[in-house]
């Protein structure tokens, strides 16, 4: 569990995190949505030290990360795992070399136990007999995947992906959205989500931090987030008719005014 605490952050003027509290919940897929410049990538990064906040607090498992040193910030960081945005592998590494970098960077393990490690995360994100093959050969739900396997090859207790959808097309999307998803269930990982896009939302959003021009505007799930009657967060889910459309339709569900087993397509003509 991560709690955040009356963050705050500002560049000169610019407040872009203005007293931002919430829990990110253990097992959980955390998300922060909201538009570009809505400080959600900020308060990522505050959370990851990459930037200090100007004040308020933020605690892993009960431990304040905001007044740590160095070396105790080391240590935390070895039970965080990050997904890039573009995957960020190594170019000139092997899948394996890359899988196996934080393993050699932070364990004494022998080769033999690294490797051994690598290929059940390979096997578990469902690569196999890539060990071998270079990123440039790899499509790009590929890479995702095995910045996947790397970002879990230390056990982490906490995941961290920066909008792991981006550049992929819709069905492999859901793939990752359905790993990413899985994996935090299965090992009980507090996983935080920078998105935008709405499929991931539906699909893995267990808890949701909508961010409007520094603010948390509104907190809540996937199955709330549809009925919400925040219009700021409306207009931001809704930007198409036809994800309006959707919304209607699924009050109507809701209602019992129509028969869920009919077939979307009719219900939207």
């Amino acid at each position: 569990m991560i709690e955040i605490k009356n963050i705050k952050k500002s560049f000169g003027d610019n407040v872009v995190i203005n007293d931002v509290s919430a829990v990110m919940q253990s097992g959980k897929c955390n998300l922060i949505i909201g538009t570009s410049g809505s400080g959600k990538t900020v308060l990522m990064k505050c959370l990851v030290g990459l930037f200090e906040p100007d004040s308020g607090e933020i605690l892993y498992g009960g431990k304040s990360f905001t007044v740590m040193n160095r070396e105790e910030r080391k240590m935390l960081r070895q039970q965080i795992g990050m997904l890039f945005q573009g995957s960020a592998l190594f170019d000139s590494m092997s899948v394996e070399q890359n899988i196996m970098f934080p393993l050699d960077m932070f364990t004494t393990k022998t080769y033999g136990e690294k490797l051994k490690r690598v290929d059940e995360v390979l096997d578990r994100v469902n690569l196999k007999d890539v060990n071998k093959k270079q990123p440039a050969e790899l499509s790009g739900g590929m890479k995702k995947r095995v910045g996947i396997a790397r970002a879990i090859v230390l056990n982490p207790k906490y995941l961290f992906c920066d909008e792991p959808n981006s550049g992929l097309d819709p069905q492999t999307s859901l793939l990752i959205d359905k790993l990413i998803k899985e994996i935090t269930e299965e090992y009980n990982i507090t996983t935080i989500v920078n998105t935008h896009d709405m499929n991931s939302v539906m699909e893995t959003g267990d808890h949701i931090i909508y961010m409007y021009q520094g603010l948390k505007e509104w907190e809540g799930n996937n199955k709330e987030i549809i009925f919400s009657k925040n219009d700021k967060l409306n207009k931001f889910i809704f930007a198409s008719e036809f994800l309006q459309d959707a919304k209607d339709m699924r009050m109507l569900e809701a209602k019992g005014k129509i028969d869920n087993n009919r077939n979307m397509d009719e219900l939207l003509k």
